[in-house]
């Protein structure tokens, strides 16, 4: 219960920012269109595999879910370098449960105040340039499901990058190098559909593509509707993986943390 009761009233604080969401909805449009003539471009010069409609609905999803990507807990990034972090060890409860169920419901937020309005846009531009409909109403059901398990692999990997930083008090570094590898393996800086097949079946098997490539196949129908347990299985093991991971990292830096202060 009082997991969740953070996860309500981080809801509520992103609510709060919706000069931001505007912000970051028009910049994530311009970025969705200029990647997308690029990608026209490309097709102009030599057509692909993988139709240019396929390729813009990725675009604009990965675009949409922008923010369910590379959000971070800025608050708890200031605690731990100044040491405020020791008042939240003092809490009746599991130190990373209660940020997991906070950096979430940022996530979560974040990326349907954003999602929403700039899926609405993305289906009223010309075909080739926006967003098309998906494969099949199978297809469109179960995306949810990965979309929503790729929410639980994308906040381990998060609570990962803050594990990593409560060793080194500087998030720069770790953080800029596995969010690069989270951007490029997870189809946001170059559609996964569009690499080699020898490629794919090794990327597609790393928890980055678990976050929106995967979603993403189901709702194009680049994988079938009767593949969605598959999918939702290798997306849950990646998720245990990640949790059991950084549970284990979190409890080991809580035994030799030292704040300093006073």
């Amino acid at each position: 219960m009082s997991y969740f009761t953070v996860f309500k009233m981080r809801l509520r604080m992103e609510l709060q920012y919706r000069g931001a969401m505007i912000g970051g909805i028009a910049c994530q449009m311009f970025f969705g269109l200029i990647l997308v003539a690029l990608y026209r471009a490309l097709y102009a010069g030599k057509p692909q595999s993988v139709p240019i409609e396929s390729v813009a609905t990725y675009v604009w999803l990965q675009q949409a879910f922008f923010r369910m990507m590379l959000a971070s807990d800025s608050e708890l990034v200031d605690k731990i370098r100044s040491g405020d972090i020791a008042y939240d060890m003092c809490r009746p409860v599991d130190m990373y449960g209660f940020y997991y169920a906070r950096i979430m419901a940022q996530k979560l937020m974040g990326s349907l105040m954003r999602a929403v309005p700039m899926l609405v846009v993305a289906f009223l531009l010309p075909g080739g340039w926006g967003i098309s409909l998906p494969s099949s109403a199978l297809g469109l059901i179960a995306a949810f499901p990965a979309l929503f398990l790729g929410l639980l692999c994308v906040c381990a990997l998060e609570n990962i990058t803050v594990a990593f930083t409560m060793k080194t008090l500087d998030p720069r570094g770790m953080q800029g190098l596995l969010n690069l590898l989270m951007l490029t393996l997870s189809g946001n800086l170059f559609p996964l559909t569009l690499f080699p097949e020898s490629w794919q079946r090794v990327i597609t098997f790393f928890p980055y593509a678990q976050l929106l490539d995967a979603p993403i196949r189901l709702y194009t129908g680049e994988y079938a509707p009767f593949e969605a347990f598959r999918v939702y299985a290798l997306q849950a093991f990646w998720v245990v993986i990640l949790v059991a991971l950084g549970v284990v990292m979190w409890n080991m830096n809580k035994k030799r943390m030292i704040v300093q202060g006073g």
